[in-house]
Formats: structure tokens, C-alpha cells, sequence
């Protein structure tokens, strides 16, 4: 899950869902430093619970899903920060602009997934960063320009799952 958040001129903090996520993360328990993460996130997806926000959001004001379907991220880069911590920088492609990012990271649990009974991985991760680097400026600084992301998220091998 990926979900974003910005100031909406004073008055609130409205949160985005992106939805579904598209990708691959490799992680070595042995040396996370070898760590991979690349991820797609459609933003026909995108949720805001307010379907007007949405279309929004979605229109040439702000991210032009019509014209940029996809927001990316490749890492290139993952280092220890410290216990069950990491930061991991990579390419964040939005609006058709690619900037790196840095993604403070928490390991929350390596393990075989009580349900499913395959070795299962989970992170929580945090960044903030200004959608003007990106071409999305409208409105600034009304609509803040610094947005923070949230994202969790539960790994594991898909072909153990057909095991």
C-alpha cells in the first residue's frame, strides 16, 4: 500500500491511496545491501475516497494520468541504517520526471507467513518530497507542495505460492 498526504490550503490533510502495485523486491537477510526494488504503480488506481479529488488529481492540473499512466521506482541504491532499518535510494518517475529519492525504510519481520507457509518479508517505508521537482505544481503553496508518502508492504517468492 502506498498512500500520500498534503496540506489542503490550511484547512486539511487530505490522504491518496495509490492502489495496486506492480513490482519486484529482491532482499538478501544476509546482506540487505543487495536489496532490489522496483515498483509500478497505475494511477488508475489512484483513491482518495472523494471520486471528484480523484478525477482531479488524475486531470493535467496535477498529475496528467492520460498522458503519464504510471508512476515508477527503481532503487539503486540500499544501505544498513542502523537494527531493522535501511535507507534505500532509487529513481522515482512522476509526471514524466525522474528524481532520486531517498526511502527511509523499517524491517518489520522475516519469516514463513503463518497462512500461506512461504518465507514472507515486511516494510514499512517513508519519504517526503515536493511535487514541483516532478512538473506538478499547481496551486503552490495553497496546496502544499510537500508531500509525504507512506508505504507498507508484504513480500514474498510467487512461486512458492503454486508450491
Amino acid at each position: 500500500m502506498v498512500l500520500f498526504s498534503w496540506n489542503h490550503f490550511g484547512f486539511s490533510n487530505p490522504t491518496a491511496n495509490l492502489g495496486q502495485v506492480d513490482g519486484t523486491l529482491v532482499y538478501d537477510e544476509k546482506d540487505p545491501s543487495k536489496a532490489t526494488v522496483e515498483a509500478t504503480l497505475p494511477l488508475s488506481g489512484l483513491d482518495s475516497f472523494v471520486p471528484k479529488l480523484d478525477e482531479h488529481l488524475k486531470s493535467a492540473d496535477f498529475l496528467d494520468a492520460a498522458k503519464y499512466p504510471n508512476v515508477t521506482f527503481k532503487s539503486t541504491k540500499v544501505t544498513p541504517a542502523g537494527k531493522g532499518k535501511l535507507k534505500v535510494v532509487g529513481d522515482l518517475t512522476v509526471h514524466g520526471v525522474t528524481k532520486p529519492v531517498t526511502l527511509d525504510v523499517t524491517l518489520n519481520k522475516v519469516g514463513p507467513h503463518p497462512m500461506m507457509k512461504v518465507q514472507t518479508v515486511g516494510f514499512d517505508a517513508t519519504t517526503t518530497l515536493k511535487r514541483s521537482d516532478f512538473g506538478v505544481g499547481a496551486y503552490v503553496p495553497n496546496v502544499s507542495d510537500e508531500i509525504k508518502v507512506r508505504i507498507t508492504t508484504e513480500a514474498h517468492d510467487a512461486s512458492a505460492e503454486k508450491k
